[in-house]
């Protein structure tokens, strides 16, 4: 039978993976959009097993706004990435430096 700690080692295996990705390889924007949407689908894993285990579905109402959240999210930065790339030619952290207020 699977216990309580294998369902909430997935969550912990992509919040570890989403973390790395995002300060151990922050070169690329895709990287690390990709890494924050495994930070959030993490969290959302977490509120399912929890709200599973707790019989309650708070955690399952707030793991669809949380995927909500994500979908709108993705499609924004792909959006702000995409126009980023056609006018600079590349998507990298260093070229970011143009974007700033003055």
């Amino acid at each position: 039978m699977v216990g309580f700690y294998h369902l909430t080692s997935l969550p912990v295996l992509l919040l570890l993976v989403g973390l790395w990705g995002i300060f151990v390889i922050p070169f690329n924007l895709i990287t690390i959009l990709i890494s924050l949407e495994l930070l959030l689908l993490a969290a959302s894993l977490n509120f399912i097993v929890f709200s599973i285990y707790l019989s309650d579905l708070i955690g399952q109402i707030f793991a669809l706004l949380i995927l909500t959240v994500a979908g709108a999210e993705s499609a924004i930065g792909l959006a702000i990435l995409l126009s980023f790339y056609r006018l600079r030619g590349e998507i990298t952290i260093s070229s970011l430096v143009s974007l700033k207020a003055t």
